[in-house]
């Protein structure tokens, strides 16, 4: 995977939104292992621009492992800054379903009620109700509406 571009400005802007972070990914003397890509994955998933700490003191070495997770994860590079590595990754976007399209409309929602048999040695009876937004189940199954606000008496 490429690494991506940023221009000098969304890198400015990256750092500074950096700044305050603290490292959610350390690197130790084992190095860079699947298991260190694969939280570095999760943990820009999450929060899209995150601090990495790598405990050596080689800087060729920090340099390879920040190219490495940026290849690897098709992320950008920020800022190495000591043992620090400051590293970017757009969030994908989320496959969300519409949630009119499941409800049936605005407001409106389905409701599954279990009705027990009486001697208890039969199969409970299934009911699937639909109830508006101004509308609640009791605890009886039985829908009722809600009752409007009514005005305080004390406005003066």
């Amino acid at each position: 995977m490429p690494v991506l571009e940023l221009t000098i400005a969304e890198r400015r802007v990256f750092r500074a939104d950096a700044h305050h972070l603290n490292p959610v990914v350390m690197i130790g003397a084992d190095g860079l292992t699947p298991a260190v890509l694969k939280e570095t994955d999760s943990a820009l998933k999450a929060h899209s621009l995150i601090k990495v700490r790598v405990l050596g003191d080689d800087r060729e070495a920090r340099e390879s492992i920040m190219t490495q997770i940026c290849d690897q994860l098709n992320a950008a590079p920020i800022q190495h800054i000591g043992k620090l590595l400051v590293i970017w990754r757009p969030v994908p976007e989320k496959q969300r379903a519409e949630p009119e399209a499941d409800r049936g409309g605005k407001g409106v929602r389905e409701i599954k009620i279990l009705k027990f048999s009486k001697n208890g040695s039969g199969r409970p009876e299934i009911k699937k109700l639909r109830v508006a937004g101004n509308e609640r189940v009791t605890a009886g199954g039985l829908i009722k509406r809600a009752k409007k606000r009514q005005a305080s008496k004390k406005q003066g």
